[in-house]
């Protein structure tokens, strides 16, 4: 009675996608992070513009995706390859 549960713990919400899948499109953590979260801005400017009626230079979503979060599909797309960077010379 009121013994010990051997049920192994499962989170409820998973990381996705992978960031093995993320880090296969960039070549750091750190790269990934800076371009996942540039593109959630700009998904932001682009259904603020939506909602507003403007319809300026903003990208759509490259993917479709469930998710209505705006990192989380930015991470969607960098996974799936739709996103590429590079870097600037600092001259």
């Amino acid at each position: 009675m009121g013994g010990f549960d051997a049920t192994p713990y499962t989170p409820c919400h998973m990381v996705k996608p992978r960031v093995d899948s993320l880090l296969a499109q960039s070549d750091s953590h750190y790269a990934a992070v800076l371009v996942a979260a540039k593109r959630a801005r700009q998904l932001n400017s682009y259904y603020r513009a939506l909602g507003e009626g403007t319809y300026e230079e903003y990208t759509p979503p490259m993917i479709e995706t469930r998710s209505g979060n705006y990192l989380t599909i930015a991470l969607e797309e960098l996974a799936a390859g739709k996103i590429k960077y590079e870097y600037r010379d600092r001259a």
